[in-house]
C-alpha cells in the first residue's frame, strides 16, 4: 500500500492536472460577464439516493483554487443519503465558484457512484469474513480518488499501482518458466534491491495451487476463476499459510457465494470501472 505521503501527493497531482484541463488560459464565460468582486453562494444538491463520497476532495479542490472560499459541510464523506439533501454550501468568489464547479461535481459524481457500488457489495458480504478489494482497473489520472471512494464505501484497497505489491500473473509466470521460476526470481530481485514488498501470485487451477505452496515467501494466492467446488477446495489445502483471493467475473449473484467458500478477499473491477456517475449539482442560492 502507498504511504500518506504518497497518497497526499496523488491527489495535489490530481487537483492541479484537473483544474489545468478543465481551466487552461482562463474561464472565459465567468470572466466575461462576472465581475471580478462579485461573491457568491451555491449548494451542492443530490439528486439520486446513495452513499455521498468526495467532499473532502471538493474542499480541498475549492482551496485549491480559491483560499479564500468558505465550506460549510452539512453531510459528510461515507454517509447515506436521499435525493434532495444538501451535502454542503460554499460562499465566496462567483468567479472562483464557477471555475471549481466541474471538477468538483465530476469528482464528487464519480466517487460517489463508486463508494455506493461498492457498499452494496460490503452488505453483500455481511456476516461472512470476506472483503472487497479493488483493482487498478481504474480512470487514466483518477486513481487516487477512485480508491478513495472505495475506502469510504466500506471496502478495502489492493495494491496501489505496480511499485507497491508484487503480483505474479499469468503472463509473469509464463514469461519468467514458471510459478516456481517466478517466485525465486522475484524473492531474489526484491532482497538484491532492498524492497520491502508483498508477493502475490495468481493461480489457474488447483495445480498451480500445490506448486504455489511449495514456496515460502507467499503473501496471498489470488484463485482466479475458479468454480465453487474447486475454491473451496483452494482455500481447504492453503489453510493459513497465507491470505486467499477469489477473482474473475464475480458479481453480484455469485460474490455470496464464493465468500461463503471461505476465502479472504474478493477483487473486483468492476467498483472502479463498471458504474454510472451519481447524480449531484451545484447550485446558486
Amino acid at each position: 500500500m502507498i504511504t500518506e505521503e504518497q497518497f497526499q501527493n496523488e491527489i495535489k497531482i490530481l487537483i492541479a492536472n484537473a483544474i489545468r484541463e478543465d481551466v487552461g488560459t482562463g474561464d472565459y464565460s465567468s470572466l466575461a460577464c462576472i465581475p471580478a468582486n462579485a461573491m457568491g453562494k451555491a449548494k451542492l444538491l443530490v439528486k439520486e439516493d446513495g452513499i455521498i463520497a468526495g467532499v473532502s476532495l471538493a474542499k480541498m479542490i475549492f482551496k485549491y483554487v480559491d483560499p479564500n472560499m468558505q465550506i460549510e459541510t452539512f453531510i459528510e464523506d461515507g454517509a447515506t443519503v436521499k435525493k434532495g439533501d444538501v451535502v454542503f454550501h460554499v460562499s465566496g468568489s462567483s468567479q472562483s465558484i464557477l471555475k471549481s464547479e466541474r471538477v468538483v461535481l465530476n469528482s464528487m459524481q464519480r466517487m460517489s457512484a463508486i463508494a455506493t457500488k461498492t457498499n452494496s457489495y460490503v452488505q453483500l458480504l455481511k456476516g461472512t469474513n470476506t472483503k472487497v478489494l479493488d483493482t487498478r482497473k481504474t480512470t487514466p489520472g483518477f486513481r487516487v480518488a477512485e480508491k478513495w471512494a472505495v475506502t469510504i464505501g466500506g471496502g478495502e484497497n489492493h495494491r496501489f499501482a505496480l511499485y507497491d505489491m508484487v503480483m505474479l500473473k499469468d503472463n509473469h509466470i509464463d514469461f519468467a518458466g514458471g510459478i516456481t521460476l517466478a517466485i525465486a526470481k522475484t524473492q531474489t530481485y526484491l532482497k538484491q534491491n532492498n524492497l520491502d514488498l508483498k508477493i502475490i501470485v495468481e493461480a489457474r487451477d488447483l495445480e498451480e495451487i500445490k506448486e504455489i505452496l511449495k514456496s515460502e515467501g507467499v503473501h496471498r494466492i489470488l484463485i482466479d476463476n475458479f468454480n465453487y467446488q474447486d475454491t473451496r477446495t483452494a482455500v481447504a489445502l492453503i489453510g493459513d499459510k497465507c491470505q486467499t483471493e477469489s477473482s474473475g467475473n464475480i458479481n453480484e449473484e455469485t460474490m455470496r457465494n464464493y465468500a461463503e467458500c471461505g476465502v479472504d478477499y474478493i477483487s473486483s473491477g468492476a467498483l472502479t470501472h463498471s458504474i454510472y456517475n451519481m447524480d449531484l449539482s451545484l447550485k446558486a442560492i
